[in-house]
């Protein structure tokens, strides 16, 4: 069965399709879209073993010629140069501003394709088909798109929306035990910014849900997307309230750079272990009570997942660094940090005043757990 999240955004409104098997079956969901049947597909290695060949014979079913480029896999995919390759490739594949470009893969496909889909010809619409549960329940929604800088990851991107999102269930069963884990840090986020029962229900099922339960997962994907929409649609350009998706990404985005976007941490990964750190700093603010971080901990170490900066092999700089690197990310406004902190289990807000020497006492008990366990 499939199930709709509809994404009212005016005359850029678009649905979210979760279901089974929407990547053979893309050719009758796509074909609504398209001025010619004819698409042009940016994927990365992984993805394309695993996937390209279905969503041609899908699209092929419905007559639509499809041609794809093949990028490296991972994060350090989102740079200059492979923005540069994907639309010059675009450009030769003559793809004009009726074309439809489909961004099938992660995040990091999901955000590259839709940034050379925005400055393609100022504007080419694009379909996301994402495949990996980070994918699915946050990156592919909302607009956002982008890739990294030396300075910081996503400070050169754009909003442009998707025209439809394909969340094809069956493929998260393609997935690495790792990178499912780093996704469901990304659900995890959504119960504990606005959703308490939400949290409550992945305490119960989330054991199941990785285990491969799909039904479980359906719902954990809809119910993600749709507290993702209703955020986007409140505030799309990230004004205001749409800040609180970035739980736990401020403290994430700096360990991230640290360790080079490299598969040292995983996205997902850095936002579990962000996600512990807010928490933490907000029971040190008087905010929260002083079980919420623990009860965040304890979730995550259930799982299996990365929850201390401990968990995070090889080097890492010291707190004042890590600070440093917070300064550059995209939430500071007027020079000061934004975080987003909570009062408790699905009570995030976000503070402007934070006192950073709070934060950085966290980040430096932290820093020193880590080196009694390493």
């Amino acid at each position: 069965m499939t199930e709709i999240v509809h994404v009212p955004l005016g005359d850029r409104a678009y649905d979210v399709l979760i279901g089974e098997g929407l990547i053979s079956e893309a050719g009758r969901h796509v074909l609504p879209l398209l001025h010619r049947r004819r698409v042009a597909i940016v994927t990365d290695e992984n993805v394309a073993r695993l996937h390209l060949d279905a969503l041609k014979t899908g699209l092929g079913q419905e007559g639509i010629e499809a041609s794809a480029l093949v990028l490296p896999a991972g994060e350090g995919t989102k740079n200059w140069e492979n923005l540069s390759r994907s639309v010059e490739w675009l450009l030769d594949q003559k793809v004009e501003r009726r074309d439809v470009v489909l961004a099938l893969g992660g995040g990091v496909i999901g955000d590259l394709a839709g940034f050379a889909a925005a400055i393609l010809r100022r504007g080419v619409r694009f379909v996301q088909v994402p495949t990996s549960l980070l994918a699915q329940v946050d990156s592919s929604v909302g607009g956002k798109t982008g890739i990294n800088s030396p300075h910081g990851k996503n400070l050169i991107g754009a909003f442009h929306q998707p025209s439809l999102v394909l969340a094809d269930i069956a493929a998260l069963g393609t997935m690495s035990e790792r990178d499912f884990l780093a996704g469901y840090g990304e659900v995890v986020k959504y119960g504990l910014l606005g959703d308490s029962e939400f949290f409550d229900w992945l305490e119960r099922n989330g054991p199941a849900l990785a285990a491969g339960d799909l039904e479980l997962r359906a719902r954990a994907v809809r119910r993600s997307v749709e507290m993702k929409a209703e955020i986007v649609v409140r505030d799309e350009t990230e004004q205001g309230d749409r800040a609180l998706l970035n739980l736990g990404h401020t403290f994430c985005h700096a360990l991230e750079s640290a360790t080079g976007y490299s598969d040292r941490l995983l996205h997902g990964e850095g936002v579990a272990i962000g996600c512990a750190l807010a928490f933490e700093t907000s029971a040190r603010l008087g905010l929260c009570s002083q079980e919420d971080p623990g009860r965040v901990r304890a979730h995550l170490k259930a799982m299996g997942m990365k929850t201390d900066l401990a968990d995070i092999p090889g080097d890492l700089p010291g707190a004042e660094a890590l600070l440093k690197r917070m300064a550059q990310d995209k939430k500071v406004l007027d020079g000061k940090l934004r975080f987003v902190l909570a009062r408790g289990i699905g009570e995030a807000f976000i503070a402007t005043d934070t006192d950073t020497n709070v934060v950085f006492e966290v980040l430096n008990d932290a820093m020193e757990e880590r080196q009694r366990r390493v």
